[in-house]
């Protein structure tokens, strides 16, 4: 078992950037780039993804040397050579969620499946599409955001960025109120090889819309898991009084790689709410960067990571309260079993100008054998001197004394430690607004008997 908490100060900064350091070539990273560029588009969109192939051929893919990824060794990763797989829609399943039957985008390894996907019965002023089903007028709103957002020069999402062909697209225009949930499924199918996928999504609320979305990666339901990488990338502008409520669920098979980008900006007033549960793969890292662009923000992020066996999990977040009366509230909780190791690095910057801010975060871990580990490492940087933050980190494991009194009541000690589990969980998933899910998320953790076990 083991543990790191450091509260330690980081180098000043006022907006959350994550950009690659210009190195000599990476040839395993060139060949990935020369994979996921083959495919050729035209005009803008061909412009964007050449300016960042170009950054990404000066950079390497990052190590354990670097702060940044100090826990995470992506080494395996570099053992594997990746390919890209075109769409095998056979036999596909997932959960389709009731609130969201009709409101459904579908991509199978990064390609757009219409057959499983159903959009209808939504409001005007929503436009829930692919890239390439857009309009040119569409297309060009679309340019002003896509791959605008802070941090783009990060090598994942630079390698992203270079391989665009197609992107799903949630666009609320001004005041418009989406009551339905948005569902953006991205199911990833192994090949002969080793298969790499790039999901692109984004998602835009003019001033004054309020939008649901439900983000969620999984792979063939009932298929032998094989190995591959998803590579995602999700940029989120929310206007001036706007409202997103964003859901992502990571359920990657158990040999896979997910690397996730969730890059976030928030004008005057709006309101930013996001349920991050990570679930499968054998390494996943999940950056989430929220950018305030004016006063009076409100940000809530709630994570839940669950992971058993030999999977490591690392989630990064960072919030920039740039303006004064922003409100975060945080807490992302770890459930870690076996010998899986999760890692939690989450930073809140609060320069002179944001005063009258109120930040708070809190990192939770429940530790379920003496192998687990977990590294965890909350951040403030405050330079205001009117503010009220704070930030924590607890580890534990189950306490005997809960699970005896629980014995005590009929209780034999497998269904204790379970319902102590659960409980410990349900603080996270009682928090997500689509019934459905939440029953299903609920379910799932029920059922992961590997860590009711030492």
């Amino acid at each position: 078992m083991s543990i790191q908490v450091s509260p330690s100060p980081i180098p000043n900064s006022n907006v959350v950037s994550l950009t690659s350091t210009l190195l000599n070539r990476d040839d395993y990273l060139t060949g990935l780039l020369n994979q996921v560029t083959a495919t050729k588009t035209e005009g803008w969109l061909q412009e964007l993804r050449q300016s960042a192939a170009n950054w990404v051929r000066h950079s390497i893919i990052p190590t354990t040397r670097e702060e940044e990824w100090r826990f995470t060794d992506l080494s395996s990763l570099r053992k594997v050579q990746f390919n890209l797989e075109t769409g095998n829609f056979a036999s596909l399943q997932f959960e389709i969620l009731p609130e969201a039957a009709n409101s459904r985008l579908v991509f199978v390894n990064g390609i757009f499946a219409p057959e499983l996907s159903a959009v209808t019965d939504l409001p005007s002023g929503i436009v829930v599409s692919n890239l390439a089903g857009l309009s040119a007028v569409e297309q060009e709103g679309v340019r002003q955001y896509l791959a605008q957002a802070e941090g783009a020069q990060e090598v994942f999402t630079a390698l992203n960025t270079a391989g665009i062909t197609d992107a799903a697209v949630v666009w609320a225009r001004k005041n418009v109120v989406v009551e339905t949930p948005i569902h953006l499924v991205f199911i990833s199918v192994a090949g002969e090889t080793a298969t790499i996928s790039q999901p692109r999504c984004l998602v835009v609320a003019e001033s004054g819309s309020q939008v649901s979305l439900v983000e969620e990666y999984t792979n063939r339901r009932g298929a032998e898991d094989g190995v591959y990488l998803t590579n995602a990338v999700t940029e989120v502008w929310v206007g001036d009084n706007a409202e997103v409520s964003h859901t992502r669920v990571e359920r990657e098979g158990v040999e896979a790689f997910h690397i996730g980008k969730t890059a976030i900006a928030q004008a005057r007033n709006s309101r930013y709410t996001s349920h991050a549960i990570t679930l499968g793969a054998k390494l996943s890292r999940h950056n989430l960067e929220i950018l305030q662009t004016g006063e009076q923000t409100e940000t809530t992020l709630n994570g839940l990571t669950i992971i058993s066996g030999k999977q490591l999990s690392d989630t990064h977040s960072a919030i920039a309260l740039n303006y004064p009366h922003g409100t975060s509230d945080q807490l992302h909780k770890c459930i870690v079993g076996d010998r899986a190791h999760a890692v939690f690095n989450g930073k809140v910057f609060v320069p002179k100008l944001a005063q009258l801010t109120n930040a708070s975060q809190l990192n939770r871990n429940l530790l379920l054998s003496s192998k687990a580990r977990v590294d965890t490492k909350p951040q403030l940087e405050i330079t205001a001197d009117n503010v009220k933050c704070a930030h924590g980190a607890t580890v534990s494991q189950l306490e005997d004394d809960e699970i005896f009194y629980l014995q005590s009541r009929g209780i034999d000690e497998n269904d204790a430690r379970k319902l102590l589990i659960n409980a410990f969980a349900a603080e996270v998933i009682n928090k997500i607004p689509i019934p459905s899910l939440r029953e299903i998320l609920l379910n799932t953790v029920n059922n992961l008997k590997s860590l009711t076990n030492e």
